[in-house]
């Protein structure tokens, strides 16, 4: 298993394959439909966080508390990647290297990990509880106005995982039929 610690570049993902396992440390942004679309639509130099070189993970957590008081996570699981191929490939191309989910995603996206050195990495649904055991700190929020499981929360984890490269850099997909891993 191989730990990647964010952000992340091409070069510390060029040798990853699909079928490979993973944990993450560092930070990892969360991002759904409409935090997706809102990030195409204000461009890369309005997103509130920093996207270059980021792991988004395609999940709408549940929290409790507020911003006076602190927020305090209580699970956090993968949601359905393909709501996500409509806007995917543009936030690849605005830096994000590292796409966490469920299920599998268009060629689209495929096309464009290949293209921008980036991987999708498949989360074990089920496992809310183990995955925040993995979170140290939720560091910030951001667009909030969406809805707690829409916003943004940017989330610093220690061995974030079991993950599954499902789409790797160079063209793989354990979605692709045709091929035998």
């Amino acid at each position: 298993m191989k730990e990647l610690l964010t952000p992340v570049s091409s070069n510390d993902i060029n040798d990853l394959k699909a079928g490979d396992v993973v944990t993450i440390s560092g930070k990892i942004l969360t991002a759904r439909d409409q935090a997706h679309k809102r990030m195409i639509e204000q461009g890369k130099d309005k997103i509130p966080c920093n996207i270059e070189g980021s792991a988004i993970f395609h999940a709408g957590p549940i929290i409790t508390g507020d911003k006076e008081s602190g927020f305090k996570i209580v699970a956090i699981g993968p949601t359905t990647s393909m709501r996500m191929n409509p806007y995917e490939k543009e936030v690849i191309e605005m830096g994000s290297k590292i796409i966490i989910g469920k299920g599998g995603m268009d060629d689209t996206v495929k096309e464009a990990l290949e293209k921008e050195g980036a991987v999708y990495l498949v989360a074990v649904g089920g496992c809310a509880a183990l995955y925040v055991d993995s979170i140290k700190n939720i560091s910030d929020v951001h667009w909030l106005d969406l809805g707690m499981p829409e916003a943004i929360w940017e989330l610093e984890v220690e061995n974030f995982g079991p993950l599954i490269v499902a789409m790797d850099s160079h063209g793989d997909s354990l979605f692709d039929k045709q091929k035998k891993f």
